[in-house]
């Protein structure tokens, strides 16, 4: 089945199982008459070009060749997201209620003990500076997000919030800004323009060349419904939403995660405009955690023991997030190979880098049961 994970595309494709042998060798360095080449020496038989181009037609058609016909899409698409005024709830219908009142008693449930942290208490102080948040689906981790946002709640007067998320359709750059608003069911999480202006100037790079990656991305939208959540009606606040996508290239390229330059850059950027600010500034990550089974590439089911093995080796991975180590968080996960596809690797590294070594407390640990393909997730707070 073939999907478009960055949607520019909305069709599913099913593939007879023949056909997906042909489609994986549309690699982009093989001719029509070397994939017939190849195809002869593996099973004796010519497929006719005709076949082949016919495969081939019906693959761009659908927006599935790199191709002029795909690069007029992507463009297209591209120009709308950028003229709209607002980023829309895509996800909302669909991965949780697009009916406020719906939303709301849902999400209200989401603390309900045992599997949540108990109802939100009056608010008590301002020592909360950022969380760690799952961007699972809702009615799958609902409850985890709980555990991290009642400390918002409960302990964070801030009035703008810096939300970082994972890009899981990958983009060309290692960050990508907007200045639009988040909408919501419970009305817009309002974008600070002001900041996100100031942070593109100092950061020395065009922050919005892979602006559209936020079209379709969950991982901030669904930090962008608890916030609205927890303060409609209550107090604003704005928020700057950064996608990043740079820990795992750096995995795949064998260089530390620092090592292009733009990434300590965006930092100092950051950091720096956050100093200017005179803002209350809290940070939110939108990341999951372990991406393990057959769902995501591997051979076999998840047993019980290897969901055991999972929240071993998460654990002791967190033990550094906790403490606020970033270069000791990459490093854990850089030791096996990423053998467990940490989805949450750059917003987490990007909260723990601006923190600076704070230290924090793991309020949850929870995985999504499915021998098709657990995922794990945590809540932390700082």
């Amino acid at each position: 089945m073939l999907r478009d994970p960055a949607g520019y595309t909305e069709s599913v494709l099913m593939l007879p199982w023949p056909l997906v042998e042909i489609v994986a060798l549309f690699d982009g360095r093989r001719s029509l008459l070397d994939v017939q080449a190849d195809l002869t020496r593996r099973h004796g038989d010519i497929v006719p070009r005709a076949d082949l181009e016919h495969l081939i037609a019906t693959l761009d058609q659908h927006g599935f060749m790199e191709s002029a016909r795909f690069t007029e899409r992507r463009a297209a698409i591209d120009a709308a997201f950028r003229a709209s005024p607002s980023r829309p709830a895509v996800h909302a219908g669909g991965a949780y209620a697009a009916n406020a009142a719906e939303l709301r008693s849902a999400m209200d449930g989401f603390f309900a003990p045992p599997a949540g942290p108990g109802a939100i208490p009056p608010p008590r102080g301002n020592d909360l500076v950022a969380i760690i948040a799952p961007h699972i689906d809702y009615h799958r981790g609902g409850p985890a997000y709980a555990w991290a946002y009642r400390d918002v709640a409960e302990r964070c007067e801030a009035d703008l919030f810096i939300v970082f998320g994972t890009c899981h359709a990958g983009m060309a750059d290692p960050f990508a800004l907007t200045d639009k608003d988040y909408d919501t069911p419970f009305g817009p999480a309002v974008a600070d323009r002001d900041f996100v202006e100031r942070l593109a100037a100092r950061a020395g790079a065009d922050c919005f060349a892979s602006e559209g990656a936020h079209r379709t991305e969950h991982s901030i939208e669904f930090q962008a419904v608890f916030l609205r959540y927890l303060y409609a009606g209550r107090r604003d606040f704005t928020i700057v939403p950064i996608l990043a996508s740079f820990a795992h290239e750096a995995l795949a390229r064998g260089q530390g995660v620092e090592q292009d330059g733009a990434v300590p850059r965006f930092f100092d950027a950051l950091i720096q405009t956050i100093v200017t600010s005179k803002r209350r500034v809290a940070l939110v990550a939108g990341a999951d955690l372990a991406h393990v089974g057959p769902r995501f590439g591997d051979p076999a089911p998840v047993s019980a023991a290897e969901r055991e093995r999972i929240e071993r080796e998460d654990r002791a991975m967190l033990e550094s997030v906790v403490a606020g180590d970033a270069g000791a968080f990459f490093e854990s996960v850089a030791r096996d190979g990423d053998r467990r596809r940490i989805c949450g690797l750059s917003p987490i590294y990007a909260v723990l880098r601006v923190l600076g070594g704070r230290a924090g407390a793991l309020r949850h640990y929870g995985q999504w049961p499915d021998p098709q393909g657990v995922v794990s997730h945590a809540s932390v707070v700082y």
